[in-house]
């Protein structure tokens, strides 16, 4: 999970940097934070299913920009292509 954490970290530092409003930093982290726990139970529950999607900086970046449109987007990925 520390990779996950780290993504976030990164995501918030660079909007600090790019001059975004604390309110757009804030969105981005309830972004980040949805979209981390619906990972995590989507990886809970789909092995059950045999479908996990793995935890590295490139998926915990993408779930942290776009929240749960990032998680159907990296699950067509893996899964359709």
């Amino acid at each position: 999970m520390p990779i996950y954490i780290l993504g976030v970290l990164i995501l918030v530092i660079g909007a600090y940097i790019l001059g975004l409003s604390f309110k757009a930093i804030l969105k981005l982290l309830i972004n980040a934070l949805i979209g981390g726990i619906v990972l995590i139970l989507f990886n809970l529950l789909g092995k059950i299913f045999g479908l996990t999607i793995p935890i590295n900086w490139i998926t915990s970046l993408i779930t942290g920009i776009f929240g749960i449109p990032g998680i159907i987007v990296i699950l067509i990925y893996f899964y359709l292509l």
